[in-house]
């Protein structure tokens, strides 16, 4: 299953020269990375990202996250993928921007719904 990241693109940037990516501030303190599926990554921007703009969409496919990706219940008892390892930039899948729409709504690509 592919899993999604969003981050800002200078934390992506910075990632890509570390050649992993340590988490968000809020990653760090919760001590895991926070990723969303397909269906669940639409309502993390507007929750957690909204009017935020120079983000990316980060996706990962989970079999090659190994037995540090966890599945555990959040938003809802919603289970979340949750990351408790450092993410190695080179098993991104797609690296997409995710910029905001007229309405202040971030705008994600047409493929994600197929």
């Amino acid at each position: 299953m592919r899993i999604y990241k969003i981050c800002t693109a200078a934390e992506w940037d910075a990632a890509v020269r570390d050649g992993a990516y340590r988490g968000s501030a809020v990653d760090r303190r919760d001590g895991f990375i926070h990723f969303s599926t397909a269906a669940q990554v639409r309502d993390t921007a507007a929750k957690h990202f909204a009017g935020l703009s120079d983000l990316v969409l980060i996706g990962i496919d989970d079999t090659r996250l190994g037995t540090e990706l966890r599945w555990e219940p959040s938003r809802g008892g919603a289970l979340f993928p949750h990351l408790y390892a450092p993410l190695p930039v080179e098993v991104a899948t797609s690296v997409t921007p995710l910029p905001l729409g007229n309405d202040g709504r971030h705008r994600f690509p047409d493929w994600l719904d197929q």
